[in-house]
């Protein structure tokens, strides 16, 4: 946050800069730190390398304009401000300028007191923009604490989770810390209240489809099969990985483009890729899936990638059950690498006669997987708000994200949605097993599993939460809260690896209350 002693830091790209002197020099006598740069290239490389509070910009220079750099830094980085200064007082140049974001303008020549004075009003608007979220958020507060959480149902739980992960995207923007402690406490609490709720509430949704929500089982049929009974081309993306409140960063960005409706499900337990990313795409639990189809069910696979090598397959079944049968061969695309996005990029025109696209995208699981392994990408992704920075930064500079642009031009209905979330683990769970127990964090599976139970639900019968059951004292646990399991032997070593690290499998609001969108393009 900035304080009095440290000064507002100011980007000035103008091609006449030099010619500026006075004006830089006033305002530095104002308190203000300006960075002066001839160019749009420039005021991009600055960008890389600084965080400023404001960006003045040129609307004419040589090389890279000021719309064509506005451009660029809103796909980078959508809340910075920005004021355009340009000698042009053309109604239709200001109305672009104005839809890409900008903040204000400013109309060549300016004298240095009406610089000074655009920048205080973005300042004073950024500090009145927090002393009114601060009084938001403490009405909002008001409001939770008259909330009974024991008595919550499903859809009142998603309104709690879609609240909670609206403010976490409005707290990037800047809260006093002590709301923001206040907002994590609340977090904590409505976790164990959530693990109290799904403990209750599973088994009974595995025995009666009539008493649950949407799961996991639920996504192609509910978002994608309406639009192909009625001859409407899909595409069909799956972002391993990624939380409500990622979304709801993501989102400002299509809003352009799209017409946005969102819905959310439940995920399936546990929480991880082989059995919540399988039932989207195979449209069974995996108790049904490891009987139905035994062949394409890899839960004991030591290679986390084969566990999910024959969702195509599995999807193609669950169309066939649901009776629908196009005309033309669907597309699967499991998408790993960078060179992956690429090519799908300049091929994403060629699947216009293709009834059904699927998209699987990895980043953010191997993002929040190899952190724990990484020290840089602990650095560059701390906690929650920074792993939505780093998620923003890489959708915005992603192939996926030109992906989306070159949909809203085609006629197709666009179904986004994740397969699970991830927790931030922040405290170990000691857990006892023999040695052929599932490495997992946030979830086991083994023999005689044991673990306290404030900690961890503890599943005898797998049966009863539509797991496979292979007999000989089989169960299952899954870490509640922020908790990953470790074992008594080097219990302290992989304690200090794993703390700190997102993790996935387990019971909360961030793992199991997803997003599930359909993104209409918007007609001209």
């Amino acid at each position: 946050m900035v304080t009095d002693e440290t000064p507002r830091r100011i980007l000035w790209a103008d091609d006449e800069i030099d010619l500026l002197r006075p004006h830089i020099k006033f305002l530095e006598q104002k308190g203000f730190a300006v960075t002066p740069v001839p160019n749009g290239e420039d005021a991009l490389s600055a960008l890389e390398k600084e965080r400023y509070d404001v960006v003045l910009l040129d609307e004419m220079m040589p090389g890279l304009g000021g719309l064509e750099t506005l451009n660029a830094i809103k796909s980078r980085d959508l809340a910075i401000p920005v004021i355009m200064v340009t000698k042009s007082e053309e109604e239709s140049l200001m109305n672009e300028a104005i839809g890409r974001h900008i903040t204000d303008y400013l109309i060549k020549p300016v004298n240095p007191s009406q610089v000074f004075l655009a920048c205080k009003r973005v300042f004073d608007s950024q500090r009145l923009q927090t002393s009114q979220r601060a009084r938001d958020y403490v009405g909002e507060m008001q409001r939770w604490q008259l909330l009974d959480l024991r008595r919550l149902d499903w859809a009142s739980w998603v309104d709690v989770a879609v609240d909670l992960a609206r403010w976490d995207v409005r707290f990037d923007a800047g809260l006093e810390e002590g709301l923001k402690q206040a907002h994590a406490d609340f977090r904590r609490a409505v976790n164990i209240e959530f693990g109290r709720f799904i403990e209750d509430r599973y088994p009974q949704w595995m025995r009666d489809p009539g008493a649950r929500p949407p799961l996991s089982i639920d996504v192609v049929p509910r978002a994608v099969a309406p639009h192909m009974r009625e001859k409407r081309r899909v595409v069909f993306i799956v972002i391993d990985c990624m939380r409500l409140d990622m979304w709801f960063a993501l989102e400002p960005l299509l809003e352009d483009y799209f017409e946005i409706h969102r819905d959310y499900y439940c995920s399936i337990l546990p929480t991880a890729t082989p059995y919540s990313r399988n039932a989207i795409f195979s449209g069974l639990f995996p108790a049904q899936l490891s009987k139905q189809h035994p062949d394409l069910w890899q839960e004991a696979s030591n290679d986390e990638r084969t566990k999910n090598r024959f969702e195509r397959q599995l999807l193609e079944f669950q169309l066939e059950r649901l009776k629908i049968m196009p005309d033309r061969p669907t597309k699967y695309l499991k998408i790993y690498e960078q060179e992956e996005a690429q090519s799908t990029r300049r091929q994403i025109n060629s699947f216009a006669g293709v009834p059904l696209t699927s998209m699987v995208f990895n980043f953010l699981d191997i993002l929040a997987h190899g952190r724990s392994e990484s020290e840089i990408l602990q650095e560059l992704a701390p906690d929650e708000a920074a792993f939505r920075a780093v998620m923003k930064a890489w959708f915005v500079h992603s192939p996926l994200y030109d992906i989306f642009r070159a949909l809203s031009t085609q006629d197709c209905a666009v179904v986004l949605t994740t397969d699970h979330g991830s927790v931030l683990g922040r405290r170990s769970a000691l857990v006892h097993g023999n040695r052929d127990t599932s490495t997992n964090l946030r979830y086991k599976y083994g023999v005689n599993l044991n673990c306290d139970p404030k900690q961890a639900i503890i599943v005898r019968k797998p049966a009863d939460y539509m797991l496979p059951d292979t007999g000989v004292n089989k169960s299952y646990i899954l870490a509640r809260e922020d908790f990953y399991f470790v074992y008594p032997t080097r219990f302290h070593e992989y304690e200090r690896q794993f703390r700190g690290s997102f993790q996935h499998g387990g019971v909360s609001v961030e793992e199991m209350i997803l997003p599930l969108v359909t993104l209409l393009p918007r007609r001209p």
